[in-house]
């Protein structure tokens, strides 16, 4: 073979020095989550954090890990050429889901996955997760950016992670102490999270026929940045509220709507009766309904509906827990309880 018919690995669509650039602009986000128990990051085979101290504050530490995706909502990142929310979603993702048993966050390890890696988009994505994770008091290890040409199409990426944390053994939350009786105390979403987009984008750009500059009526905003409103995360507040006061199960509200996740943690024993005016409703959940004419039930196993997190706690502690959780900027709504029955999550 001649050097004229030579073939080179960026010539098949994988560009090592895009990929060093990347490395390059996000170095200095991924090191504003560091804190000297960060001993290698970004560069090194593997991330390395030094636990000596840490654990030093427990008894008897467990090691709570959990990973996700942030799904189709990558989508509408590329509609609106905005990749600066996606990060947050998933730190902020893996932080509720870890929080459920009590865990506080300590380090995350993403990965990217691209068609053609884009410096600029691998920034903006990185950049979002260094945001939430200096927010959150949780530390970027390093992670992982591949370029497949062929896996996805030119404007077509994904982005996965894994929050690793750590709970007190005796205070693990694993819902066994739920009974008949408890309060069921939701947190608040801000919208559709990261969960059910495949359904919101099939209403609004298909049936409704919208683009993402559009602004539906009773909106705050356009379709695209409201769709792109990033992840709350309930982390900071929650493990505040469970140094003072017992609960005795929480729910983080994802794929599978209220009544698949907090079934997930009921005992046996028990129902959780749900009202579903005791919230307040979301424009976005209104739109989807109404204009995809959606049957409630499927609206309930594909959206969070407003509510993001839940908390058992004993009937005692809900006054307190809305009070807290209120004046510490999550609105909290006493609604439901817990009685006995059938395992079951029964909204009415």
């Amino acid at each position: 073979m001649t050097d004229k018919n030579k073939v080179t690995y960026k010539d098949s669509g994988v560009d090592i020095d895009e990929g060093k650039k990347s490395v390059e602009l996000i170095k200095k986000a991924v090191a504003s989550t560091h804190s000297p128990a960060v001993l290698a990051g970004v560069g090194a085979f593997g991330g390395l954090f030094d636990l000596s101290q840490i654990v030093k504050e427990y008894k008897n530490p467990v090691l709570v890990q959990s990973i996700d995706g942030v799904g189709t909502k990558l989508m509408i990142a590329t509609m609106m050429n905005d990749h600066t929310t996606i990060g947050l979603d998933i730190v902020n993702h893996g932080c509720g889901d870890i929080l459920c048993q009590g865990a506080k966050p300590y380090t995350f390890l993403d990965y990217v996955a691209m068609s053609k890696l884009s410096s600029k988009q691998m920034e903006e994505i990185v950049g979002g997760m260094a945001k939430a994770c200096r927010e959150a008091g949780v530390a970027i290890l390093g992670g992982e950016t591949a370029e497949l040409p062929g896996m996805y199409r030119d404007d077509e990426y994904d982005v996965a992670g894994i929050m690793t944390g750590i709970v007190e053994k005796e205070k693990i939350v694993d819902g066994s102490r739920i009974k008949s009786g408890d309060i069921l105390i939701g947190l608040a979403s801000n919208g559709l999270h990261t969960n059910g987009y495949t359904l919101a984008r099939k209403v609004f750009f298909d049936v409704a026929g919208l683009c993402v500059d559009d602004r539906p009526d009773g909106f705050d905003d356009t379709v695209g940045k409201t769709l792109l409103t990033p992840h709350t995360n309930y982390a900071p507040a929650v493990l505040a509220f469970l140094e003072r006061e017992a609960v005795h199960g929480m729910a983080h509200i994802t794929g599978g709507g209220i009544k698949e996740n907090l079934a997930r943690v009921l005992p046996r024993g028990v129902t959780a009766e749900i009202k579903r005016d005791s919230w307040d409703s979301l424009p976005v959940f209104d739109f989807i309904k109404k204009k995809g004419n959606v049957p409630q039930d499927d609206m309930e196993r594909t959206f969070n509906m407003g509510v993001g997190f839940i908390l058992a706690v004993d009937k005692a502690t809900a006054r307190k827990a809305l009070s807290f959780f209120n004046k510490n900027r999550h609105k909290a709504f006493e609604i439901g309880v817990i009685a006995t029955g059938k395992k079951s999550v029964i909204l009415s």
